[in-house]
């Protein structure tokens, strides 16, 4: 933007700081007189006349002293630039002694006693650093208390023998030798320290809660993301070492800044740096109070919004419980050391993310990172820096509430795009569903738009590509509406039902809804009402997360398809594609089938080319080769985002078993990926194994007279290329015979058996001859020698072929000239 835009924004939030100042609506002024101050220093940033320039900074000078007079009067004193050094040791003082009270009544003596004897330790270089007579009777207060505590405790260790070692996390081969070993420690899930179940009241059911060797291995593979480590969120975690002699500074520096976190930046600050009382979370976290910025995260900033208003409105901890440390009610805390450590669902598992409390500051006092309008609560800063983390910094190109919400809840993502013109979307069904289970808490959605003219988007009020929160969902006297939330925390709606339309405004509809138009209009905090029809006109995908609460049970396999090993795309020949036995308990029910594909670098994320998605098979659970004979029950939308989510409803008629089949576009390049199932009743997951153990490869041709067709020609038939292979094994057997050809011919198998008896099969035959690759699976076959016989469907198709031979016996084989 040029200054000249600045300067329009700057008097069109002056002039609201004005009216509602005047009003006594000292929250909204206070937001706008800031506004403001920020719009006239950008201006006077770009302006060439340094007189105009003194001018407006002039201005906005008198703006900031204002917001400050009414922030002081609205929490009782100012926020000053920076807190005092005793001050500060003071908080630190208090917050060790919290956390130690909270070990206490836990049970956990002994680092109750660390915690106690560092707090005794803080406290006596406190008060030599403080003259104030006050600050150092509190001090002393506090130092009493900790070390009565302390000497009450048996096996009290002295101050000297107390070390950082004790809390802090073990170093990195010992834990991943604990993460190695965490899941045989116990075959309870409740007490494992990592296990299958996202969320705690899932039952674990199909299959051992211990990790196989092969999964510990893409779990730990998979740790590392934009070249750093995220290792698997355990029970040790919950004893991370939170203070230092100092304050904490994360190892993996500070994070890359976007380009337009960089024109604008000036130094990283701490909160102490800006505000005196800083605070987690001041009362109940608000969805109102969430601003994005400048970094490109509005999906993420809407996801914030609707976790928070999720927790007000159904009083369940959700976005704060990811938040440590805690104190003993479980609420998150302000940490005057600085440290911080978050627990997103990453990569088929809850990780740990360490960061410090340093944030992008501006030339002009304003943070470059999303914030509360509260200014001293620091939970939506902290969120947003811990997930740009893993996701590289704060230049970070984008992603969508499925993902993100996933991250910050573990909730079920589902993508629901928006087709009106296409004769098999039910836009009805959809907004009927929305409004039940958003009502009920069953799920969290937002919603966005897609591609816009800029004269249409102007228009509109509406943002391009823009995700937008859904708050609510109505339907009064017929009319369908929905509540959203711009991150931006300005810019709304311009059409039907927003604070601008006076005619579908009845008063009836205001009643119902308890909407004031005319007083919605005087402070644009991003909030708006919009009728379904214009969503479905304007908007392109809502995006779902769906509580696990709704299930009983859930089982999932952390899995890795390598390179190389299947066709590049799945176009004739799925047999060796990763493939699981899916069985379902009698009964009506549920089963939600989620494929996540881990993230491993930034660039991957930014330009992904990797379409997965799941096929289901009504086949018993047997391993499928071709990927449309039988029909797929399930043909799974290949997309390129991380999570696809299938549905199987269960009625008392159902099949009770099926084959899971993960498939893919054009497979280019290895994928790590999780399979998770969440179902109403029990059910068993299981990934269909390999039994061919012993397998040969022989190269063969059809040429002259070789190339005898099948059977329907006797006079030829015999001339085929022959194989004879003998099977050494004295029980039944069980082979797979692959044959690969030109694609123009119609090619088959037959297997001719030596053994005359009465009770034997004579010949079997692989069926209807397919074009260019036949599959012939035969369970059952009993020790002896039998003939092999591929064939084209006519006569004189000559080319060559390979044949492979798999058996789970010994076998030899060769061919009969």
């Amino acid at each position: 933007m040029n200054a000249e835009d600045f300067l329009s924004k700057a008097q069109t939030s002056a002039q609201l700081a004005v009216r509602f100042d005047s009003g006594t609506q000292l929250s909204a002024a206070l937001f706008y007189y800031e506004e403001a101050a920020s719009y006239l220093l950008y201006a006077a940033d770009l302006m060439h006349d340094d007189d105009v320039a003194k001018g407006l900074r002039t201005k906005a000078a008198e703006y900031r002293d204002r917001s400050k007079s009414i922030e002081a009067q609205l929490q009782g004193s100012r926020c000053n630039k920076s807190q005092s050094e005793d001050t500060q040791q003071l908080q630190r003082c208090r917050f060790l002694l919290s956390q130690a009270l909270d070990a206490d009544e836990a049970g956990l003596k002994d680092d109750a006693v660390e915690l106690y004897t560092q707090a005794v330790e803080l406290s006596i270089e406190a008060k030599k650093l403080t003259n104030n007579p006050d600050q150092q009777k509190k001090i002393s207060v506090l130092q009493n208390q900790a070390l009565e505590r302390a000497e009450t405790l048996k096996g009290i260790c002295k101050p000297s023998e107390a070390s950082e070692a004790s809390t802090a996390s073990p170093p990195s081969s010992e834990r991943n030798k604990q993460f190695a070993t965490s899941s045989e420690s116990s075959s309870s899930a409740a007490h494992a320290s990592l296990h299958r179940g996202f969320s705690a009241h899932l039952k674990i059911v199909g299959g051992s809660d211990s990790y196989s060797d092969e999964e510990k291995l893409v779990l730990l593979a998979t740790s590392r993301i934009n070249e750093r480590e995220y290792v698997p969120f355990m029970s040790i975690d919950l004893k991370e070492k939170f203070q230092y002699a100092i304050p904490f500074s994360d190892r993996d520096g500070f994070l890359a800044l976007s380009p337009k976190q960089k024109a604008a930046f000036e130094k990283w600050a701490r909160p102490r740096d800006y505000c005196e009382d800083p605070v987690m979370v001041s009362g109940n976290v608000d969805p109102y109070s969430i601003k994005q910025t400048i970094v490109s995260d509005c999906s993420f900033v809407a996801s914030l919004a609707i976790s928070a208003l999720y927790e007000r409105r159904f009083k369940k901890r959700l976005i704060t419980s990811i938040i440590y440390p805690k104190n003993r009610n479980k609420d998150p805390v302000y940490n005057p050391f600085g440290k911080y450590m978050i627990k997103l669902h990453i990569n088929g598992v809850p990780r740990k993310v360490i960061i410090d409390d340093s944030l992008p500051m501006g030339r002009h006092g304003e943070l470059l990172c999303s914030y509360s309008t509260n200014r001293s609560e620091l939970w939506i800063s902290l969120l947003e820096k811990a997930y740009m983390k893993v996701m590289g910094g704060y230049n970070f190109p984008g992603s969508n509430s499925n993902i993100d919400l996933h991250a910050l809840t573990g909730w079920i993502p589902e993508r629901k795009s928006i087709l009106p013109n296409d004769k098999d979307f039910n836009s009805s069904a959809l907004f009927d569903m929305l409004l039940t289970h958003i009502k009920k808490g069953n799920v969290l959605a937002t919603v966005a738009t897609g591609e816009l003219s800029e004269q249409e988007a102007e228009r509109a009020g509406l943002v391009p590509t823009h995700a937008y929160a859904v708050l609510d969902v109505e339907k009064i006297n017929g009319v369908r509406l929905m509540k959203l939330k711009n991150p931006w925390s300005h810019l709304r709606w311009r059409g039907n039902y927003s604070e601008l339309d006076t005619i579908h405004w009845t008063k009836d509809m205001k009643d119902a809804l308890n909407f004031n138009p005319d007083s919605a209009a005087m402070f644009d905090n991003g909030v708006f009402w919009i009728d379904y029809e214009s969503i479905l006109r304007f908007y392109d995908v809502f995006y779902l997360n769906w509580d696990p609460q709704m299930f009983k049970y859930t089982y999932c396999i952390h899995q890795s398809w390598k390179a190389g090993t299947s066709p590049v795309k799945d176009a004739y020949n799925i047999g060796e594609n990763p493939q699981f036995r899916l069985e379902v308990g009698p009964g009506e029910g549920t089963v939600w089938i989620l494929l996540s594909r881990h993230i491993t670098n930034i660039q991957d994320f930014k330009d992904n080319r990797e379409f997965i998605t799941v096929l289901v098979y009504k086949t018993e659970g047997k391993r499928v080769y071709y990927p449309y004979d039988p029909e797929p029950y399930i043909d799974g939308v290949r997309i390129n985002s991380p999570h696809y989510l299938c549905k199987i409803n269960l009625s008392e008629n159902s099949s009770r078993k099926y084959t899971l089949v993960i498939s893919q576009y054009e497979k280019m390049h290895t994928i790590y990926y999780t399979l998770r199932a969440y179902a109403t009743c029990p059910f068993k997951l299981e990934k269909i194994r390999n039994p061919y153990i012993h397998s040969k490869v022989v190269n063969g041709e059809w040429k002259g007279s070789s190339a005898g067709g099948c059977a329907n020609h006797p006079a030829t038939y015999l001339r085929n290329p022959r194989y004879q292979v003998v099977l050494e094994s004295v029980k039944n057997c069980k082979i797979l015979l692959d044959l690969r050809g030109p694609k123009q011919y119609q090619m088959g198998l037959d297997i001719i058996s030596h053994d005359s008896s009465p009770n034997n099969v004579r010949k079997r035959s692989s069926g209807v001859y397919r074009s260019g690759f036949v599959a012939f699976e035969v369970d059952d076959l009993p020790p002896g020698k039998y003939d092999i016989v591929p064939s084209t469907f006519l006569p004189e198709q000559e080319g060559p072929f390979i044949l492979t031979f798999k058996s789970s016996c010994p076998f030899k084989l060769g061919e009969i000239q």
